[in-house]
């Protein structure tokens, strides 16, 4: 028997990438798995079904249970039908895997609203907008007695977390965004049977490949990689933590994992370094003959 055996998941951005990873290891560890892509470019433009049912039928080939949603999660409704769908294909709703993402880089002195509003839209709107449906579910669930034990799996970044990265004001205040929606999230939905954790993977996917720097990297890398050797960059790295904090009894909630390759890290977010204190007014010299 797989850890998910019985278990129902939504995963969001799932055509491609760490998403599709995530399916198909969900899928082989028992779940029936909604995959949902909008199949959209890089920067989110355009459609395409063909990506999600792609994984859809490497799924049911396989044995597995899986059905495929076009349904862009930066739209209420759709997030809404995502998760209408999962409860009306496969009978209920275990996990939401919120994965979707794009990216429009820029330098704050030239960013376009367009490209701040894409990205906030699909990461944080994306996230919440999932996570809204999901738990309204959840919650009817629970008051009609039958408590959930259920599970939420947001992706931050290191960009929103750990290591800002120049030219993704957008895409890395959106990622701080669903670290913070994570923290508040699992507070609010524990008393409805939800646990809610996210990760900030790094791993080898097409938005990571067009990052300038960082695509590069990775490439070589890939390159370097000896037939059957340990490819760190692998999207693949990922998804077992994720199948994890999905399963039935895990109790892990409210945290922020950084994962690559072989490494599992629990982050830690703003916290006190250093205290200057006053009796009494503040004045702005004393400030800043304290405050270095």
């Amino acid at each position: 028997m797989g850890a998910l055996e019985g278990r129902v998941a939504v995963i969001t951005g799932a055509g491609r990438g760490i998403g599709r990873e995530h399916a198909l290891l969900f899928a082989r560890e028992g779940a029936a798995v909604v995959v949902n892509d909008l199949g959209g470019s890089n920067a989110g433009e355009g459609s395409d079904a063909g990506p999600a049912q792609e994984v859809v039928n490497e799924i049911v080939a396989a044995g597995g249970r899986a059905v495929a949603n076009t349904d862009s999660v930066a739209d209420w409704q759709g997030a809404k039908n995502l998760v209408d769908q999962a409860v009306s294909e496969f009978g209920r709703l275990d996990v939401v895997v919120n994965n979707a993402g794009i990216l429009r880089d820029s330098f704050i002195a030239g960013m376009d609203e367009s490209q701040w509003d894409a990205v906030i839209a699909v990461h944080l709107k994306g996230h919440a907008a999932v996570l809204r449906h999901a738990a309204a579910y959840w919650k009817d669930q629970s008051k009609a007695g039958n408590q959930p034990a259920a599970a939420v799996i947001n992706t931050a970044s290191a960009s929103g977390t750990t290591v800002p990265n120049a030219g993704q004001a957008n895409y890395g205040a959106a990622k701080a965004g669903i670290a913070a929606l994570t923290l508040v999230a699992a507070d609010e939905l524990a008393r409805y049977g939800v646990r809610v954790n996210a990760i900030a993977p790094i791993a080898r996917t097409r938005l990571t490949l067009a990052t300038p720097g960082m695509g590069a990297m990775m490439a070589a890398e890939a390159d370097a990689v000896e037939e059957g050797g340990f490819d760190a960059f692998s999207p693949a790295n990922i998804s077992p933590l994720v199948a994890y904090l999905a399963t039935e009894k895990c109790p892990i909630t409210g945290k922020v994992f950084a994962v690559q390759g072989g490494a599992i890290s629990e982050l830690a977010g703003w916290h006190d370094v250093k205290t200057i204190e006053t009796e009494g007014p503040w004045a702005v010299d004393d400030i800043a003959n304290r405050l270095p």
